[in-house]
């Protein structure tokens, strides 16, 4: 199963997105190392993206955050929004419907984003669009994020430092 998400990975990145860097070097390989060990209690492995910053950027607004952005570009549903963020990160971050939905439902009430069904008698996508109010709290945690992800940034860079050197 691991193999063939490997393949299934490797053939559609188109060669423009083949990055050399070496985060997306790590990723692969870390990746690649998750897939090959054995499943823990009740743990799938084998192709799912691993979520190398857990609990903490959700705690800080970050998903909220990129949620607001990438529906302020276009109206967007849920899977969607999914599949972008894991793009976004190439397969570092990865969303599952148990947090992206309640999230969409949760910034729905509080007049962030709007749904609407894009056939409402089959009631099949949901699709959100950002508000006014929304756009104000885009703003709001561009400005108050932007601090925590730069100590991100910069907490990463010294481990990578401290072990690598230079």
């Amino acid at each position: 199963m691991a193999e063939k998400a490997k393949r299934r990975t490797a053939g559609s990145r188109s060669g423009s997105s083949r990055r050399a860097d070496p985060v997306s070097r790590a990723a692969r390989v870390a990746r690649e190392r998750a897939a090959k060990e054995p499943a823990g209690r009740g743990e799938r492995r084998g192709g799912r993206s691993m979520d190398v910053f857990g609990g903490e950027i959700r705690r800080r607004d970050v998903f909220p955050l990129l949620v607001l952005h990438l529906i302020a570009r276009e109206p967007a549903y849920g899977n969607r929004l999914i599949e972008e963020i894991e793009e976004i990160t190439e397969g570092v971050i990865s969303v599952n419907p148990n947090t992206i939905y309640p999230l969409l439902r949760e910034l729905e009430a509080r007049g962030l984003i709007e749904g609407s069904w894009e056939h409402p008698d089959r009631r099949t996508r949901r699709y959100y669009a950002i508000t006014k109010e929304g756009r104000r709290e885009h703003k709001r945690l561009k400005s108050e994020v932007e601090p925590f992800l730069d100590s991100v940034i910069r907490s990463v860079s010294l481990l990578k430092s401290e072990i690598y050197g230079g």
